[in-house]
C-alpha cells in the first residue's frame, strides 16, 4: 500500500488564529507535527495542506513540503482531498494527521496504517476510557463498535448508557471507548465522502465521520494505549508549556 501523510493546517482556526505557528520550545506547532509524522516509516510522504502562504513559506523554511489549498473548507478532511488532488504520483491511502498534535507518536500513525489492506474504507484509533472526567466531557468523542471493530456510533454522551448503575459506578461494570482523532482514508473513499452532503447526524454531534456512517461506509477501528495531545486554545498552550518547564 502506497500511504500518503496529510497535516491539514488551517491558519485561521476560529478558536486559536495562527496557532499552527505557535512556538512551542523553539519549533512552531506544525513543525512539531511535521517532523513527528516524518518518522513514521509506513508513511511514503509527507505534506502540509494549508490555506495560508505565510504557513507554506514557514514550512518551507524548515524543509517541509506543503500545498495550498482553499480557505473554504470546513473539515481537515476535505482539505485533504484537494492537496490529494494536487499530488502528481497515486497513493492507495491518505492519513490525516492533526495539525494541532504537536507530539503525536509515530506510533499511532504505525497503528493506523497496519489497518489498511487495500479492503477498508476508513480507519481510525479508539482508547479505553479511564476516567470520569473523559467519560462525561462532551468535547471527548465516544464510540461504540462491533464485533468485526468496526464503529457503530460516535458521540459526545457517554455510549452505551448503563442503566443499571448511578452514573459514577459506569466504568465500574462497563467499558468505554473514546475516539483518538487520526484518520485513514482509501483515495476513492475520500474522493466519495467529500462530495457528501453534511448528514443529520452529523449536525446533532457535530462529527463528520457520522455522515460516513449514515451513507453505509464502514470504519475499522484499532485499539492503542498512546494518548495524544490536542491544542485547540491559547489556554492549552499555556498548559501545555508549564509542563515542559
Amino acid at each position: 500500500m502506497k500511504i500518503l501523510g496529510i497535516i491539514p493546517a488551517r491558519y485561521e482556526s476560529s478558536r486559536f488564529p495562527g496557532k499552527v505557528l505557535a512556538d512551542i520550545k523553539g519549533k512552531s506547532m506544525v513543525q512539531r507535527v511535521y517532523e513527528q509524522a516524518r518518522k513514521c516509516a509506513e508513511l511514503d510522504n509527507v505534506l502540509v495542506a494549508t490555506e495560508n502562504q505565510q504557513v507554506i513559506d514557514h514550512v518551507a523554511g524548515f524543509g517541509g513540503e506543503a500545498v495550498l489549498t482553499s480557505a473554504r473548507h470546513t473539515s481537515g478532511t476535505d482539505r485533504c482531498y484537494e492537496a490529494l488532488q494536487l499530488q502528481t504520483g497515486t497513493y492507495d491511502y491518505v492519513v490525516n494527521i492533526q495539525g494541532d498534535e504537536p507530539f503525536i507518536d509515530p506510533r499511532q500513525i504505525k497503528e493506523v496504517a497496519a489497518l489498511l489492506d487495500g479492503k477498508v474504507e476508513l480507519a481510525t484509533l479508539i482508547k479505553k476510557i479511564t476516567h470520569y472526567d473523559e467519560l462525561f466531557n462532551p468535547g471527548e468523542a465516544k464510540v461504540v463498535f462491533n464485533q468485526r471493530m468496526e464503529a457503530l456510533y460516535f458521540s459526545r454522551q457517554p455510549i452505551p448508557y448503563y442503566h443499571h448503575a448511578a452514573e459514577m459506578n459506569w466504568l465500574q461494570y462497563q467499558d468505554f471507548y473514546k475516539h483518538i482523532g487520526i484518520y485513514a482514508y482509501r483515495t476513492d473513499v475520500l474522493a466519495r465522502i467529500s462530495a457528501l452532503p453534511v448528514s443529520g447526524l452529523e449536525k446533532a454531534e457535530s462529527f463528520e465521520q457520522l455522515r460516513w456512517l449514515e451513507n453505509g461506509l464502514q470504519i475499522k477501528l484499532a485499539f492503542t494505549e498512546l494518548e495524544s495531545i490536542c491544542i485547540d486554545t491559547r489556554e492549552d498552550l499555556e498548559r501545555l508549556l508549564a509542563t515542559m518547564k
